[in-house]
């Protein structure tokens, strides 16, 4: 088989992660076009081998990047076509149709109640998204809630699947001697207690209240990965609340291992506790990564938890309020002890191999003849 998979952007994030990963495990030739954005994501992708495409979309209403996209399917002759994210959804479906593919695969990796990848939904969006969502072979969510929106949305149960997110576990095992050197690098002490977050610094992620919790419990730090549009305002937060020094604003991070910068995988092994104050979640991969890791998890929405049974993730607790509350949430916590935690049932059923075989039996059913397609 060999596939293409379409993507909006390969920036770090979850979904682009997820994609790289996804593709050491899938067994199929696989090759990837961005629409724009060739970041790091797509520097990763070209080191495992992954042949990626830059189609140089100018914009949302840049039709002139359908033809090109017909283009390229055509001449890959490709047997399926998948695609990733909002713009890719849409403009991936519709170029599969005219190129003649025989199948093609969507993953919805970001939709809220209210938000599609961080933005407020509108009734033109899932108007646009709908229409073009009939064209595909079938719809991939990355959880249970993402499956049911989608339903509620209108898309027929049928068409959708759900293939959960997936982690490399390995990755994340905790080593006490990289934990003492991720904390030298930091310039923080061994026996300081360190609270830590992961996620694009926008509004919806409110990370503005996980920095107000922790500036608010005297000696503690803050590890924040990721970039966005929020990072200057957490700063100056962090400096009116005299927390500046606790607070490290670290940047993008992704899971490559030897990087120069501490990575994911070594910034969780110096944490203590992670925390998501994230107003919506799809999936909520970094908490799953956390647990990998051995850390407890405080968190206020998260489907990957949320969607399996309570004892799956015995150390994750649910918040409901607001900065004081999480503050009494981490100063409990700090007084409880920070041993590590053996992973929990959630991580193993998480495992990235797991899902990458059932992404290939919807890919083998939207490959099907469609008499086959039609059986129960």
């Amino acid at each position: 088989m060999k596939a293409l998979h379409i993507i909006t952007g390969l920036g770090v994030g979850g979904a682009e992660q997820q994609l790289r990963l996804m593709l050491r495990h899938l067994p199929a030739r696989c090759d990837v076009v961005t629409l724009t954005n060739p970041g790091a994501v797509a520097d990763g992708l070209r080191a495992d081998g992954v042949r990626v495409t830059h189609l140089g979309m100018h914009g949302n209403r840049d039709l002139a990047a359908l033809p090109r996209l017909v283009r390229l399917i055509r001449h890959g002759s490709y047997d399926l076509v998948h695609t990733h994210l909002y713009r890719a959804c849409v403009y991936g479906r519709i170029a599969a149709r005219l190129a003649g593919v025989r199948a093609c695969v969507a993953t919805e990796h970001s939709l809220g109640r209210a938000e599609i990848e961080g933005r407020p939904l509108s009734r033109g969006t899932r108007a646009l998204y709908l229409s073009t969502e009939r064209l595909g072979s079938a719809t991939v969510a990355v959880s249970g809630t993402v499956s049911a929106r989608l339903r509620d949305w209108g898309v027929p149960s049928a068409r959708i699947h759900v293939v959960p997110n997936g982690i490399d576990a390995a990755l994340f095992r905790h080593d006490s001697a990289s934990r003492r050197t991720t904390r030298t690098t930091l310039g923080i002490p061994e026996d300081a207690f360190v609270v830590g977050g992961v996620g694009r610094l926008v509004p919806g992620k409110r990370f503005d209240v996980l920095v107000r919790a922790v500036a608010a419990l005297p000696g503690a730090r803050l590890l924040l990965a990721g970039e966005g549009p929020e990072r200057e305002p957490l700063r100056a937060l962090a400096a009116r609340l005299e927390a500046a020094d606790r607070i490290h604003l670290l940047g993008e991070r992704d899971c490559t291992p030897g990087a120069a910068a501490p990575g994911i995988p070594a910034l969780l092994g110096a944490m203590d506790l992670f925390v998501s104050t994230s107003r919506e979640e799809a999936f909520g991969l970094a908490v799953v990564e956390a647990l990998a890791a051995g850390l407890p998890v405080l968190y206020r929405t998260c489907p990957a938890i949320e969607d399996l049974p309570a004892d799956h993730a015995p150390h994750a607790r649910r918040l409901t309020g607001g900065a004081a509350e999480l503050t009494a949430a981490l100063r409990a916590r700090r007084e409880a002890g920070t041993r590590r935690l053996p992973p929990p049932p959630a991580v193993s059923h998480y495992d990235i191999a797991r899902s990458a075989a059932r992404l290939m039996d919807v890919y083998a059913r939207a490959l099907a003849p469609s008499t086959e397609r039609a059986r129960p």
